[in-house]
């Protein structure tokens, strides 16, 4: 019987190549845009939870009231760690980690990566494999642990263990271990770790309660629960800092396999994040397969009044409908096969591409035999849902009426394949919309005047000797040519690496020092080397004012937030110093291009920098200046590579993400619309078929070959239309509420849907417009001879 089956599907498929490849390249290119989906979903999904102990695993977070919202953060105090570790009973563990950019020298080898500090327990609490060594290997406080990727960067093939790599420049530490390199889908991001008290011995530890800039994790004990030990930590800052600093912020704790996921807080909570961008493709994965399966029922279908004679004679010889539902499914289920093999054959092809595009390294692993399992699964899935309607539809024709010849497919004003091809087009068109929505807020946001001039403007980081020779590389620079302005501040201008609150001035109350300020600081030039604007008195200058080192510039927000009328002169109070505000610059970004800016402070050198800014020379080539400030760090900074960004890369990554969803939104409403032609041109065939007799009439009584395109072309009509007026509410309400995450937003305008629309209705009559006009040609005589 199944050998019967079999050969039946096969010589259907030789007999009617066209319809086959069709059908198995519209099934392949849904199945295999939704493998590629289902990948980067998975890999989401699968985000810090391949810990051993992730289901007592949890980090550290704060809450508090600022600007009279309640906010959530991720960073914590140093010495909250060490307190519920020693505390609490129910506390297995608890580690901090703080970045560490250091140069790491191994003979003439100077590499500036990326490492960590961290307590002595990281490595039992998370589960990152050691190729060597073992997981105490953090209790000595000169002891190094490397990464297999930079052992081999440093070591070659030679054996690391045991050996010695100058940190900073300054001190030698012993490599105790060999990670192996961390996998995709984990939030860290480092080539080694360093243990904590290295970080107290060059200054970069505090007691303060106040001064969050770490993570911290704790491992809780196998019985105790989140809930009880949240209620107990929840005021542990507020305790401690009673009689000093008298903090009103709650600790508590999130499972950190939820962290990646869920990262966005409201009213001090999380509840959304990159969750709802897996949730939104999910949605596309299913309906892009969804409309790979409509496709294929309508195809299927489209050649039913030549599969209904072999229905009839299969029934008249004694078929019941339960086996003939079976020749149909197998059918559905071997094309499927094909189409998985294609599938899979084009996500090898494209993962490269793919990869690039949602900047990850995602793969399939050919050799886990839960892959064959679920590919199985998919397939088999994928089959039955294609094949369940042409196999219930066709298994249910009467003999009687398809042997006698009398049979006719019903052509209702409303069919299921009619509905399918709404549905198909509907969500096509919901894609076209929201993709050309989002290009437009890209865009709008992208002409958002940034208020600072980033041609030319360039930094790097204030590291080795760079501080110390500071003022040479600056004299350096400037007679040179190499530059017309430097400066140095606390970050790039495109991002911050600090913001606090507490601060008073004339007229403030107690409620204004939960008042968060974005910080930044400067020692001279900092107006002329960002080319921002000054509104009112002048730039901090340390070299013409000496009294400049507590000098304080505020932006415009900042003025209105502390309702200054007259700020020039005014005494800041913050961080246990006295500033004096010596100028108000023009708001400018260096947050989000999509948010209002926020209240900004700009402090002299009083406070703590890490990065020189750079205003190359415009009349010289870049690639002249650049050559030039290389020659200047190499000799006031000779430990050190030079490495630099252009500001206006880093500004353009700002709009990264967006520009993700939108290319990814453009890529699937373009295979959405591609599959669902498909099925147009299915049903165009079928509609072709079901009237050939009609079209004969019509063109023997007169009827042009425009005229009878037009007959045949205007039901198709209709239904991309009845589609666009399903889809554009969708949109409008999906794009609404998408866009209301952005303060600085577009309005969704009507020349979209218009825009849409016609595109819809050009694309869909230039796909059947083919079958139209072959119909149309077809001579009378040859469509009538039966009659």
């Amino acid at each position: 019987m199944l050998k019967n089956y079999f050969k039946v599907a096969w010589r259907n498929l030789g007999r009617n190549k066209g319809f086959s490849f069709i059908n198995i390249l519209g099934l392949a290119i849904g199945m295999a845009s939704a493998i590629l989906i289902f990948l980067w979903i998975d890999n989401e999904l699968s985000y810090d939870r391949f810990h051993a102990k992730k289901d007592r695993l949890y980090v550290a977070n704060n809450r508090d009231k600022f600007n009279g919202e309640v906010w959530a953060w991720g960073t914590t105090s140093k010495p909250l760690g060490p307190a519920l570790k020693q505390g609490y009973p129910e506390v297995e563990d608890a580690v901090r980690v703080r970045n560490a950019d250091f140069l790491l020298t191994l003979g003439e080898k100077h590499l500036n990566v990326s490492g960590i500090f961290s307590d002595t327990g990281f490595l039992h609490m998370f589960s990152f494999p050691l190729i060597k060594g073992n997981p105490d290997a953090l209790k000595g406080n000169y002891n190094i642990v490397l990464t297999q990727k930079l052992a081999k960067k440093l070591f070659g093939d030679e054996e690391a263990m045991g050996k010695s790599i100058r940190v900073d420049s300054t001190d030698y530490f012993t490599v105790a271990g060999i990670l192996k390199d961390l996998p995709n889908n984990t939030s860290f991001n480092f080539e080694y770790i360093i243990p904590w008290p290295y970080l107290s011995k060059i200054g970069g530890d505090d007691s303060s309660w106040t001064n969050n800039g770490i993570r911290t994790f704790v491992s809780l004990k196998p019985h105790a629960t989140q809930a009880a030990f949240d209620a107990k930590i929840r005021n542990i800052t507020i305790d401690h800092t009673k009689s000093t600093e008298k903090s009103t912020t709650q600790v508590f704790t999130q499972l950190f396999s939820d962290s990646w996921l869920y990262s966005r807080s409201e009213n001090g909570r999380y509840v959304g994040g990159r969750i709802e961008r897996v949730r939104l493709f999910s949605i596309i994965a299913v309906f892009i397969l969804l409309i790979a399966c409509i496709n294929f029922m309508n195809l299927s279908t489209a050649r039913s009044e030549k599969r209904a004679r072999e229905v009839g004679v299969r029934k008249a010889v004694g078929a019941n409908k339960s086996s003939l539902i079976g020749q149909f499914i197998g059918e559905s289920i071997l094309l499927s096969f094909f189409a998985g093999i294609i599938a899979i054959v084009i996500v090898q092809l494209t993962l490269g591409s793919f990869n690039k595009l949602v900047d990850k390294q995602l793969f399939i692993d050919f050799l886990n035999p839960w892959y064959w399992l679920l590919a199985i699964s998919f397939i088999l899935i994928t089959g039955l849902l294609a094949g369940s309607y042409p196999a219930f539809c066709l298994s249910a024709y009467q003999p009687v009426k398809v042997l006698k010849g009398t049979f006719k497919a019903e052509n209702a004003l409303v069919t299921p394949r009619k509905i399918l091809v709404v549905l198909q087009f509907t969500f096509a068109i919901a894609l076209i919309i929201c993709t050309i929505i989002v290009r437009n807020q890209i865009r709008y946001a992208q002409q958002r005047d940034s208020g600072y001039s980033r041609s030319n403007l360039v930094y790097t980081s204030l590291q080795g000797e760079a501080d110390k020779n500071y003022n040479l590389i600056k004299t350096e620079l400037l007679s040179t040519g190499a530059a017309v302005a430097v400066t140095k501040s606390m970050s790039p201008i495109t991002q911050h690496y600090s913001d606090g609150w507490g601060f008073k001035w004339p007229g403030s109350n107690e409620e204004d020092e939960k008042t968060d300020f974005i910080r930044m600081s400067s020692d001279a030039d900092f107006v002329k080397t960002m080319g921002v604007q000054l509104v009112q008195g002048r730039d901090i200058d340390v070299n013409s004012n000496v009294a400049d080192s507590t000098a304080m510039l505020l932006n415009e927000t900042a003025v209105k937030i502390m309702r200054l009328k007259d700020p020039l002169g005014q005494i800041i109070r913050a961080d246990g110093q006295e500033w004096h505000i010596v100028g108000v610059l023009k708001d400018f970004i260096y947050q989000s291009p999509y948010e209002k800016i926020s209240q900004l402070v700009v402090m002299g050198p009083k406070s703590w920098f890490n990065t020189i800014h750079v205003k190359l020379n415009p009349a010289k080539p870049v690639t002249e200046d650049i050559a030039l400030m290389e020659n200047t760090f190499k000799k006031y900074n000779t430990q050190y590579p030079f490495e630099y960004k252009f500001v206006d890369d880093s500004y353009a990554k700002k709009f990264d993400d967006e520009k993700r969803i939108g290319m990814l939104a453009a890529l699937f409403a373009g295979l959405t619309i591609f599959i669902s032609c498909l099925g147009l041109f299915g049903l165009a065939t079928y509609m072709a078929e079901n009237r050939i007799k009609e079209i004969g009439v019509r063109k023997a009584l007169g009827a042009s070959v425009s005229n009878i395109t037009t007959l045949l072309s205007k039901d198709f009509l209709r239904l991309v239309i009845i589609s666009f007026v399903i889809a554009s509410p969708i949109a409008w309400w999906a794009m609404t509420k998408w866009l209301k995450a952005f303060t600085y937003h577009i309005s969704v305008e009507w020349w979209v849907f218009v825009a849409t629309g016609l595109l819809s209705v050009f694309i869909a009559l230039s796909t059947v417009s083919y079958q139209a006009i072959r119909a149309a040609l077809v001579n009378p005589v040859k469509s009538l001879r039966s009659e």
